[in-house]
């Protein structure tokens, strides 16, 4: 059974850090698409940072990039996401999510859309 958890979620000051982790099982991460995304209270779940399917670069929604860093340890078989200078605008529920049944190219990794397996999500608020 393909499966993700998330955790690493709290409460930070702005400025501060964190780092979110999403342990998958029934699945290996190195072989799929997998993506971090998050939803604030009456918005719409936005994609933040992905691994695409195919070779090549991670992908970033340009709200946080030069601040959070996607990567993973295909031993532990788990995504991360390392998040810097956090400001009050990041405050949302963070989801990870991958697709095992279809390639999700890079071109679409941030696409909600794509994906049919979802965590169940961690909270991050950043407040002073």
């Amino acid at each position: 059974q393909v499966q993700l958890v998330e955790s690493g979620g709290g409460l930070v000051q702005p400025g501060g850090s964190l780092t979110l982790s999403c342990t998958a099982s029934g699945f290996a991460i190195d072989e799929y698409a997998i993506g971090w995304f998050r939803q604030a209270p009456g918005k719409e779940r936005e994609g933040v940072a992905c691994i695409p399917s195919f070779v090549g670069a991670m992908v970033y929604a340009d709200s946080v990039k030069g601040r959070f860093t996607i990567s993973r340890d295909n031993v532990q078989n788990t995504v991360y996401l390392q998040m810097n200078n956090l400001k009050p605008e990041d405050t949302a529920n963070y989801s990870c999510a991958t697709s095992t049944r279809w390639p999700i190219p890079a071109s679409e990794c941030l696409n909600t859309a794509g994906y049919p397996t979802w965590g169940q999500g961690t909270q991050v608020t950043v407040s002073s």
